[in-house]
């Protein structure tokens, strides 16, 4: 899926082949990042509400059919509605897969070992897109690349329908589990905080690289300076955290301590220069997004009811999404105030932050029958 996840990096491109005012191809895109935003939560609900099964399918369908009229739209309007519809499904897989993992896998290292392969995946996938599309967008043109992940979202589709099991009677529950899910802000708050760094990658970075002068093609090194160090360190932090994930306790602690590393990992990254120095702090702050994702999968493990799966997946989901509108607003605040200093002191201070917020977190284990409500 994300090997040929083309819809969401070259998004920006298709609208430039279209020549589109500014405020035109701002608001498509931020219609595509509602869609991804409430896509999350909806999907996450929907899997708990109506199954699995059910919403995968229809999801990858909804996509399969938006991506094309992606591709060939050309008025705003159609683009905007196009746009929205495809962001609500791009991601839809992460809330819901994350549900069935914890449905189907009865033991937290389990849990925690396929939740460290899937980010391998996904960061190898995401590699091969860029690799793949950029190779590729020339010759046959961006349309061709989203009809192409329409086809792959096709196919997924099928793939789900024939191996992911239909839910048993009486599985899913109502709306007063759903509603506690709601009840733990600081997690939301926390993860969002340490989130932030991670999106900073994709935003911030090249902001400030053009402000030093360096070319497209320099933040596309630092892309596969981080693409390959997750690739390489992913086998030998995923072996550690599922004999971490063997503890009674959940990765409240590994959690603050990714937000640690991540906030300095790109926090570094305002006083670098040159190509060398911004990709030296992209890898640096990968380890801490690989121990993000698989603690925050644990946490949400430990403290969702089976009935409420999809939702907590669903927000979290939506704390990913909320980071990726963040952190460019964050970043260009900061870089018009008080230049990269302020940038590197300031995604500095939002992991810190988040880490702070995340010594409370144990206290949702402690709960009498949270898990098993």
């Amino acid at each position: 899926m994300r090997a040929a996840g083309f819809v969401y990096p070259y998004l920006p491109y298709r609208l430039d082949e279209l020549h589109l005012d500014t405020a035109a191809v701002s608001a498509v895109l931020a219609l595509w990042g509602a869609g991804w935003f409430t896509g999350q939560l909806l999907c996450g609900w929907l899997a708990d509400r109506v199954g699995r099964r059910a919403t995968l399918v229809s999801a990858m369908g909804v996509a399969a059919v938006s991506f094309p009229l992606l591709a060939e739209a050309h008025t705003p309007l159609a683009l905007g509605v196009a746009a929205a519809v495809s962001g609500l499904v791009y991601d839809a897989p992460r809330p819901i897969v994350s549900a069935l993992v914890a449905d189907t896998v009865p033991d937290e290292p389990g849990r925690a070992r396929i939740t460290g392969w899937r980010h391998f995946a996904v960061n190898l996938g995401a590699a091969t897109t860029g690799l793949v599309g950029g190779a590729l967008a020339e010759p046959v043109g961006i349309s061709v690349l989203f009809w192409c992940n329409a086809v792959v979202c096709a196919a997924f589709a099928v793939v789900a329908l024939r191996v992911v099991p239909p839910p048993s009677s009486g599985h899913y529950l109502g709306n007063g589990a759903h509603r506690q899910a709601f009840t733990d802000p600081l997690l939301w708050l926390a993860s969002l905080l340490i989130l932030i760094p991670v999106a900073a990658l994709f935003s911030i970075l090249p902001m400030m690289m053009a402000q030093d002068g360096l070319p497209p093609t320099a933040y596309g090194w630092t892309q596969a300076a981080s693409a390959a160090a997750v690739i390489g360190l992913s086998p030998l932090l995923n072996p550690w955290l599922v004999r971490r994930a063997r503890r009674t306790t959940p990765m409240v602690g590994l959690l603050s301590t990714s937000g640690i590393i991540l906030g300095a990992g790109m926090g570094s990254a305002g006083l670098a220069s040159s190509t060398v120095g911004y990709g030296v702090a992209a890898v640096l702050a990968v380890p801490g997004e690989i121990i993000a994702f698989v603690a925050a999968t644990d946490v949400l493990n430990r403290i969702a009811p089976p009935p409420s799966r999809g939702v907590y997946a669903g927000i979290w989901g939506t704390t990913l999404a909320a980071a990726v509108l963040c952190a460019p607003a964050l970043g260009g605040w900061a870089l018009a105030l008080g230049g990269h200093h302020l940038v590197a002191l300031t995604t500095l201070m939002t992991g810190l932050l988040g880490a702070a917020l995340c010594l409370p977190l144990a206290a949702l284990l402690h709960r009498p029958s949270r898990a098993s409500a």
